[in-house]
């Protein structure tokens, strides 16, 4: 079983950046494939990144690619979400969440979940 805990969220201004964390707790963070979701008020929970469990591979939802990078540290169990040139639509509650199997845009298939962390961006 794995913990997972996110920061770094806030409110910045349209264009701006902010960069998510997520510590995991627990064990063999390395043997999760990890994933960043979001969850704007009145949608669905929609993904947004996906990184394997070694780091070497990663899938972008169309609406973040070349805005959004995730990345993981294996060393310090933590996987980040580097967000750039941020809109207003980026406004949403980010979840960051573990799987045993290969990289899944589908929340049901992620195994444990943070608590989410606030990210708002003012047009």
């Amino acid at each position: 079983q794995v913990q997972l805990v996110e920061s770094g969220g806030g409110l910045v201004r349209a264009g701006g950046s902010l960069r998510l964390s997520c510590a995991a707790s627990g064990r063999a963070f390395s043997s999760y494939t990890m994933g960043w979701f979001r969850q704007a008020p009145g949608k669905e929970r929609e993904f947004v990144a996906a990184i394997s469990r070694g780091g070497g591979t990663a899938d972008y939802a169309d609406s973040v690619k070349g805005r959004f990078t995730i990345s993981r540290d294996n060393a310090k169990n933590t996987v980040y979400l580097q967000m750039n040139s941020l809109k207003p639509e980026d406004t949403a509650v980010y979840y960051c969440a573990a799987d045993h199997g290969w990289i899944n845009v589908a929340p049901r298939a992620y195994d444990y979940w943070g608590q989410g962390t606030q990210v708002t961006v003012s047009s």
